[in-house]
């Protein structure tokens, strides 16, 4: 059975950081797409970042290029977020997916991705 368990998230002023995780089992980690989506309340899920375990070639929404950097810790199957500089509008929830399948990221939105974290939530205050 597919798993993937996130942690990290909460609260933080503008300007802040935090470091989301997302650890996975039950699946081939290696060679592999895995992302980070994030929905906020009345919007649709919107990609943040996404990786190729496979080689570690990371892609970014142009409104987290810069700030936020996608990596990965194959010995530990696991996927990092790690978000500076953080804004009122980063706020959301946060949610890692992987592909079903082993594949490169041959397609970064959300009904491309099978298996789904169960969610944690970020809060920017200003």
């Amino acid at each position: 059975q597919v798993h993937l368990v996130q942690s990290g998230g909460g609260s933080v002023d503008v300007g802040g950081s935090l470091r989301l995780s997302c650890a996975a089992s039950g699946y081939t980690y290696s060679r592999n797409c895995m992302g980070w989506f994030r929905q906020a309340p009345g919007k649709e899920r919107e990609g943040v970042a996404v990786i190729y375990t496979g080689g570690g070639r990371a892609y970014y929404s142009n409104s987290v290029k810069g700030r936020f950097t996608i990596s990965q810790d194959n010995a530990k199957n696991t996927v990092y977020l790690q978000m500076n500089s953080l804004k009122p509008e980063d706020t959301a929830m946060y949610y890692c997916a992987a592909y079903v399948r082993n594949s490169w990221c041959y397609d970064v939105y959300p009904p491309a991705f099978g298996y789904w974290g169960q969610g944690t939530q970020v809060t920017v205050s200003s």
